[in-house]
């Protein structure tokens, strides 16, 4: 009973995940905001929190038993978005909202590959559109700052 209870809470993102109308924008601002201390300590820190993420949120995700992806479900958001902000190194308020609105949008949208990995099922599938996501925010960012550097970071 206690793994239930520690399955769920990890599932929803501790408490992200009963934000009423818009739980994955609750945990994508909270991640944003974790992940921007963690990225202060080092960008290795928040590579690595993103990976316990998913596999703590695999888990967590199998063992609460939810069918398809339901909207409560936030650690795939908590994941995808640090990883969506792992090339900012020492982020500026315009970076970390950048990489927050870039996750977001795709996320949302499911452009090509995210959308590929929505529609499969499964613990793994909730996570994977997620971190496609992450990644494809993730390149873009890593352009962004290419093109202008010291804007975003």
């Amino acid at each position: 009973m206690a793994a239930l209870k520690l399955a769920r809470a990890v599932a929803g993102g501790f408490g992200c995940g009963a934000v009423p109308g818009a739980p994955g924008t609750a945990a994508s601002v909270a991640a944003t905001l974790l992940g921007a201390a963690l990225l202060a300590i080092s960008p290795w820190v928040l590579a690595l929190a993103a990976v316990v993420a998913v596999s703590v949120g695999i888990w967590a995700i199998a063992r609460v038993g939810a069918a398809g992806d339901p909207s409560w479900i936030v650690i795939d958001e908590i994941a995808g978005q640090w990883i969506a902000l792992l090339y900012l190194r020492d982020p500026a308020p315009l970076g970390l909202l950048a990489g927050f609105l870039l996750f977001r949008l795709f996320d949302i949208v499911k452009p090509g590959p995210v959308g590929w990995a929505d529609r499969r099922s499964g613990p793994v599938a909730v996570m994977a559109d997620d971190v496609v996501a992450g990644v494809l925010a993730a390149l873009l960012l890593y352009l962004l700052r290419r093109a202008w550097p010291g804007v975003l970071d």
